[in-house]
């Protein structure tokens, strides 16, 4: 056998025992002829060691492998001797005395340390992967996302649930993000669509009467990437018949309280969640998606300076638009270098330009004169105009004012990116703490200036709210939406909603969104007519299970912990891909490139490979 233990574990008890590890080199110390070796697998490390009286052959072996050989070794499991115990490692109470040593396969020298966290570059990480999930951080991270995937497997199977896979091949339709096609061989000139969810797949398996579905599925979108964004990734999909909003979210709620008891036990949840409107989130956070760690909220300014002669706010609210503010707690600490980097932010989140004051001192905004306040618009206002507003703000002597004026949509992204960036520079978020939070009623659609339509703000299958059905007819813009997002610290774990389950709403809603009834049909027929074959009444929810891994892991890019992630360019550094194909391979599935589009690929391919051939 190559092995009869793993490495990792061997324990005092197993004192005596012969055994056969196999593993790799973790690192090699020669004393004097007297040579070490710790030898790890997935489980874990042991120590050998090569005594040359005793094991001559054994320690000459050992004596010529480096780091990152594969090396099985045979042996006795003995007792360190006291004092000698390594309290860290979970074999610390042992070692292996080597009777023999064979090297499986030699290894060259590794471009990073295998060994040990060192900073290594990114795409250095990304191109030599199988090298990268060796190290320990990385190995974690795998095993992490294991459990979980077993923990939510076990959860729905205890409660009645059918882990069902559905297609990958599939029809493209308009889901949001672009999809990525795949040509057809045996139908030339079609093309199947790689699914952006199992959206669809998974409400046509209510209509099939699997009433409780969840699925560990795979999903592609050819969008932007980002830290939490991959072309490819993973989510937990969920869908219940005859249910409403309360009874999927307690469901998850209840996963989600078990998955952090499990994997953070030492973080504080707050329980039961939280439920928010997202009317309510814009106007307190100017998100839909806040951290709620930390008491920094929005506060609107804007009675408070209608009569002001300072154009910057006044114009604002002639356009129809408000001034809002937060208090930033002891932001009168802020250096002037730092208030102009708070200044570019806001111009780079849309602003026009931040105004900002600070308060000098410590008590209650009360009796300031001139001198206590710092701000480039006390020309307009004296102090206690300035305290004034940061009363309105909850501020004290010692703090900051930051204000937006514009319209709500601009202002609650700028204030939101701001709050977030000053509560990261001064820790105000509680680390032990996972505040998770529900987010509801969404608007069901938006406008979209640039195609002149409504678009959905979640999918085109979300239900209106019941009280709000007649406002499709007169005002889409004020409907609220059967929807809710599950948030944690301020990123979005999941989002889900109830689900149209009758044709004549959903074929109202398609209208809405500029379908004719001749593309409804030719795009979503088999929806439409599955409605008309007793759909029950039905919702779900789906999550990021890459963020939800990270989250747990306390990773910020998911990248962390998926085994080969692609690139912010969406380039598989292993393998190359994507990468240009053979002509009769094309001829295949009957694509036929342009002269332009072949010299573009090339092109393409160039930049790929270069960046495979770069380390950093």
């Amino acid at each position: 056998m190559l092995k009869t233990r793993d490495c990792g574990e061997l324990r005092a008890e197993h004192a005596g025992e012969q055994v056969t590890l196999s593993g790799w080199v973790h690192r090699r110390r020669d004393h004097g002829g007297l040579v070490f070796v710790d030898l790890r697998d997935s489980t874990g490390l042991t120590q050998v060691v090569f005594h040359p009286e005793h094991a001559p052959e054994a320690t000459a072996v050992a004596s010529d492998v480096r780091d990152e050989y594969v090396l099985q070794v045979q042996g006795e499991v003995q007792r360190r001797r006291d004092g000698t115990e390594n309290a860290e490692l979970a074999t610390g109470a042992i070692e292996v005395q080597a009777s023999a040593a064979e090297v499986l396969n030699p290894s060259r020298t590794p471009p990073f340390p295998v060994n040990q966290e060192a900073n290594v570059g990114d795409q250095t990480r990304l191109r030599y992967r199988y090298l990268d999930l060796r190290r320990e951080r990385m190995a974690r991270n795998m095993r992490l996302r294991h459990q979980v995937v077993k923990h939510i497997r076990d959860f729905h199977d205890a409660r009645g649930f059918v882990e069902v896979e559905t297609p990958v091949l599939g029809l493209a339709s308009p889901e949001g993000a672009r999809d990525y096609l795949v040509p057809s061989r045996v139908h030339p000139g079609s093309f199947y669509a790689l699914p952006q969810s199992p959206q669809q797949w998974k409400q046509m398996l209510m209509v099939g009467g699997v009433d409780r579905y969840f699925q560990i599925a795979r999903c592609y979108r050819d969008e932007d990437l980002r830290m939490d964004r991959q072309p490819e990734f993973t989510q937990l999909d969920v869908e219940m018949a005859f249910v409403e909003e309360d009874d999927v979210m307690r469901l998850n709620e209840e996963l989600l309280i078990e998955l952090a008891a499990a994997f953070m036990p030492e973080k504080r949840v707050d329980v039961p969640f939280p439920r928010m409107t997202h009317a309510e989130a814009d106007e307190r956070y100017g998100s839909d998606k806040p951290d709620i760690r930390y008491a920094v909220e929005l506060h609107d300014l804007t009675n408070y300076v209608r009569d002001t002669e300072f154009k910057v706010f006044s114009g604002a609210i002639e356009a129809g638009g408000r001034v809002r503010a937060i208090a930033v707690p002891g932001g009168a600490d802020t250096s002037r270098r730092d208030v102009d980097r708070l200044v570019e932010m806001a111009k780079e989140a849309g602003a026009r330009g931040l105004v900002w004051a600070q308060f000098t001192g410590e008590g209650p905004l009360d009796g300031l004169v001139d001198d206590d306040v710092k701000s480039p618009v006390g020309r307009f206002f004296d102090a206690e105009a300035l305290a004034e507003l940061g009363r309105a703000c909850g501020a004290s002597r010692g703090d900051m004012l930051l204000i937006a004026a514009d319209q709500d949509e601009v202002t609650s992204r700028v204030l939101d990116v701001l709050r977030r960036h000053v509560a990261t520079e001064r820790g105000l978020a509680d680390p032990d703490r996972l505040a998770f939070l529900w987010i509801t009623e969404f608007p069901l659609l938006e406008w979209d200036d640039e195609a002149e339509r409504w678009s959905a703000v979640h999918h085109l299958f979300t239900s209106p709210m019941d009280e709000d059905r007649e406002l499709l007819a007169s005002d889409p813009g004020k409907v609220r939406a059967r929807a809710y997002d599950v948030i944690c610290n301020g990123q979005e774990i999941g989002g889900g909603s109830v689900r149209m389950h009758r044709r004549e709403m959903q074929q109202e809603v398609m209208s809405l969104l500029g379908l004719s009834p001749e593309d409804a049909h030719e795009q979503f027929a088999h929806m439409l007519d599955a409605f008309e074959y007793g759909a029950p009444p039905h919702g779900g929810i789906a999550w990021g299970l890459d963020r939800t891994v990270a989250l747990f892991a306390g990773e910020t890019d998911i990248r962390e912990v998926i085994a080969f992630p692609k690139t912010k360019s969406a380039v598989d550094m292993v393998t190359g891909a994507p990468a240009p194909v053979a002509a009769d391979q094309l001829g295949e599935v009957h694509v036929d490139l342009s002269a332009s589009a072949r010299e573009t690929l090339a092109a393409t391919a160039r930049d790929v490979r270069e960046g495979l051939e770069d380390d950093d």
